[in-house]
This record gives structure tokens, C-alpha cells and sequence, in this order.
């Protein structure tokens, strides 16, 4: 019956969150689909200067460049506009530009001539970007001829304000081709001596640069509600931490090494434990078996005693690597000393807590020492220390992420792998935080498999 009302409590809260982020949701997006607000004509013009006149990107201050002669002589004149959906207003308006990539074309290699005649790629970049600049403003200011025509712009409201959107279409077609020389130029080839010198740094980044441009990006602005908004934010986060290039592949690689790990460290764990705990709980009824006690707690004292990820700088940096073992058994055998120590303690401990009348039944068996350990002691030793060594196992699991100190790809290198290439903290940690969850919550749930067919075995 219980189980049952936590059944339906946890379906009835789901349900009940589900409809709220439902009604969210839609209350979002008829919010997000709502008429911008008004806005006149003059100030769709303002925004629209101001927005074209922050595009040019000064290579030395004081000194026009081709992009900045571009925009001065380029205007862009709203004459009407009209309210759309989702917080949008279309533009129509009037420009005029220079149609800078006919003169670009023109007289391209006849550029690129002369500077390759006068300069190498080992010259300092300011000065190929001056000879460059003074040959093509003489060009644009000489021939460039006067484009006009008309041109739809598209004004978005975001929470931060209207904001006009310039796809590269729009740039290209007000701004006299620019983004059409820029293309050209990263696949313009051309050779001198049979070397390709027109793919040097120096060259290339000097001629892009007589045309940058600052404050642009071609991505449509988000006229979205904070909810939607929210989400496309989170799913654009998450395709670029997992999606792209695979790089979920970080983490399932780095959960199969550490699991590989963990078994490894587990297997040799308890068989060092099964050893460590039979010769203390052996000493402790027989008084015999001295000199391996006095080791067994000598090596108790230090794992016990000193921080996990300090054993495992040691073993690795001081003891195996200058002899050639891999970081990968390296932590293996660091993380199964130390599991090894805990569960000896543990094993002993329940060893120790059979009654003494076991070991004497055993006896008047005809068991020896060795048989009654085997066949009665130890059985019943297992069962009361099951759930303790289950929270062994899952600790050692979650500690054995140390392993990338040394340079183990495991599943917390994997997050951080991810975290270095996007420089996203959030979701690459979350998920390697929730990925561990659901590992820890699998063996919970086993181990109680195990507990109950254990109790059943007792009936």
C-alpha cells in the first residue's frame, strides 16, 4: 500500500509540473508573438545610422581605411515601416553605396604585384597593411562608381531594446559588396617562385583587414519570451558542449575507462581486503600470525592515513613511471590499495562480529580452523557486511575521478575536455555530475537485488 501512494504521488507531481510548464510555455510564446512596440520613423532611422556607423574596424587610428571610406559613403534612408510577428519591423528603405568590389576586382592582382615586389612575409604586417591601404584607397577614391536601390531591413525587439538585424545579405548589398571581397580574398591564390605567398598570414590579414568589419554579427536576434528564450538558449548551449563535432563522445569513452578502472581497483580491492582481514581477525582470536599483522596494520596506518590523491602522485610520478607502466594500471593499482585497506577493516569487522559459538560448532564438527573460517564464519561475515561494501564500492567509483591528476581520459576528464574546447562550465559538470548519479543509483539498486535474495536464502 505504501508503495502505491508513493507511486501516485510521484505521477500526480509530475503531471502537476508538466501542466505548469506547459501553461509556461504557452502564455510564453503568446507573449513572444505579441506587436512590437511602436516606434517612429526617426527613430528607426537613428537606430539605423547608429548601428551602420559602429561597423568600421580602425587597423591604426587617425588614418581612413577602404571600410571606413565605404560606410561614408554609404547611406541607408528609412522611408516606411510595418509592425510583423513575434516583435519584428520591416524596413523598407532607400541605399546608396560605392560599389567597392568592382574596383577590388579590377585591380586586384595588379595589387597583389606590387606588394609582392616590394615585400616579403617576413615584413612586419603594419607595414604590407599601409601599402595596401594607400594603392586601394587611391583606387576606390579615383573609380569606385555610386549603387542605389532598395532594400527591406528587418528591426527586432529583444528584452534589451530594439535591435537591427544585419544578415550578410544585407551587409553585402548596402556596404558595396564587402563580404564579397572578403571571399575573395581567402580564396584568391597567388604564386611567386612556385610558393603560394598568398596564403601567409601577413599578406592575407593585412588585405581582410582594409575591409573589417566591428560590432556585426549575422545572427538573427532572439525576439523570443524569457521562457522560450530560456530554452533556446539551453539547447544551443547543449548541441554546442555534445552535439558538435560528437563531442559526447568525451564522456561514454570516459565512462567506460572508469568503469574499466573501478572493476579493476574493486577486483584487486577485495582480494587484498579478504587477505588483510583474515590474517587480523586470525591474530585477534589465535594470537598467532605476528610479523604479517604488524604489516597488515603498517599498511593499514598509511593508506588510511593519507589523502587518496597524494597515493596516487606517488605511485605513479615516484614509483611506476620511471619504469613504464601506464597511467591507466597505475591508477588501477593506486585506487585498489586503497579500497583494499577499507574493506579489510570492514570484512574484519564482520568477521569479528560472528558469535564465537559459530567457530565453536564448526569445531565439534570435525572442522578445522581453516574449514569452520570457510564453510560458517565467513558466509555469515559476507551478509552483515554486504551494504558496507557496496558503499565502498560506490565511493571508490567516485573517487577514482582523481585519476585525471595524472592524466587518466575517465569521465570527469571527459567533462573537462568538453569545458576546455567550449568554455561552458554548466552543462559539460552536470552532466558528468549526473552521469555518476545514475551509475551510483544502478549499483543501489543491484545491491539491494542482492540483499533481498540474500533474506530469502535466511528463510
Amino acid at each position: 500500500m505504501n508503495k502505491k501512494k508513493i507511486l501516485t504521488t510521484i505521477i500526480v507531481t509530475f503531471l502537476v509540473l508538466a501542466a505548469l510548464v506547459g501553461a509556461l510555455v504557452i502564455y510564453d510564446r503568446q507573449g513572444g508573438g505579441d506587436r512590437a512596440d511602436d516606434i517612429t520613423l526617426e527613430d528607426a532611422q537613428a537606430l539605423v545610422d547608429e548601428t551602420f556607423d559602429s561597423l568600421p574596424l580602425q587597423v591604426i587610428a587617425g588614418l581612413q581605411y577602404p571600410n571606413d571610406y565605404i560606410i561614408e559613403n554609404s547611406s541607408v534612408t528609412v522611408k516606411e515601416l510595418s509592425y510583423g510577428h513575434g516583435k519584428t519591423i520591416t524596413l523598407v528603405c532607400d541605399y546608396e553605396t560605392i560599389d567597392a568590389f568592382a574596383v577590388y576586382s579590377a585591380h586586384k592582382d595588379e595589387i597583389w604585384t606590387k606588394i609582392l615586389d616590394k615585400y616579403t612575409d617576413k615584413d612586419v604586417s603594419t607595414k604590407i597593411s599601409l601599402a595596401l591601404r594607400s594603392l586601394m584607397m587611391g583606387y576606390l577614391q579615383d573609380e569606385a562608381e555610386v549603387k542605389r536601390g532598395e532594400i527591406e531591413l528587418l528591426l527586432c525587439q529583444t528584452v534589451d531594446g530594439f535591435r537591427l538585424y544585419l544578415s550578410d545579405a544585407t551587409v553585402n548589398t548596402c556596404l558595396g559588396s564587402v563580404l564579397s571581397i572578403h571571399e575573395d580574398i581567402e580564396n584568391t591564390t597567388v604564386t611567386a617562385d612556385g610558393v603560394d605567398i598568398s596564403r601567409y598570414a601577413n599578406f592575407r590579414n593585412a588585405f581582410i583587414g582594409l575591409f573589417g568589419l566591428a560590432n556585426y554579427d549575422s545572427e538573427r536576434p532572439d525576439t523570443s519570451g524569457p521562457v522560450t528564450r530560456m530554452w533556446n538558449e539551453f539547447c544551443a548551449d547543449f548541441h554546442k558542449n555534445f552535439i558538435k563535432d560528437a563531442r559526447w563522445q568525451y564522456l561514454t569513452e570516459g565512462l567506460w575507462t572508469t568503469l574499466k578502472m573501478t572493476a579493476g581497483a574493486i577486483l584487486l580491492g577485495v582480494v587484498i581486503g579478504f587477505l588483510v582481514a583474515v590474517i587480523r581477525a586470525t591474530y585477534l582470536k589465535t594470537k598467532k600470525l605476528l610479523p604479517l599483522d604488524l604489516v597488515c596494520r603498517l599498511y593499514l596506518t598509511v593508506i588510511r592515513g593519507t589523502p587518496l590523491m597524494v597515493q596516487l602522485l606517488i605511485i605513479y610520478f615516484v614509483l611506476l613511471l620511471p619504469i613504464g607502466i601506464p597511467k591507466f594500471w597505475a591508477a588501477i593499482l593506486c585506487f585498489g590499495f586503497n579500497s583494499g585497506a577499507y574493506v579489510a577493516e570492514i570484512i574484519r569487522g564482520g568477521i569479528m562480529a560472528v558469535d564465537e559459538g559459530q567457530s565453536e560448532a564448526g569445531r565439534s564438527l570435525g572442522f578445522n580452523y581453516v574449514q569452520t573460517m570457510v564453510f560458517i564464519v565467513i558466509p555469515q561475515a559476507f551478509k552483515s557486511t554486504l551494504p558496507a561494501l557496496a558503499n565502498e564500492f560506490i565511493v571508490l567509483l567516485k573517487e577514482s575521478s582523481v585519476a585525471f591528476y595524472i592524466g587518466v581520459a575517465d569521465l570527469t576528464q571527459g567533462g573537462l575536455k568538453i569545458r576546455s574546447l567550449t568554455y561552458s562550465d554548466f552543462l559539460p559538470l552536470i552532466a558528468v555530475a549526473l552521469i555518476y548519479l545514475v551509475v551510483v543509483v544502478i549499483l543501489t539498486n543491484l545491491v539491494s537485488l542482492l540483499e533481498r535474495r540474500l533474506r530469502k536464502s535466511d528463510r
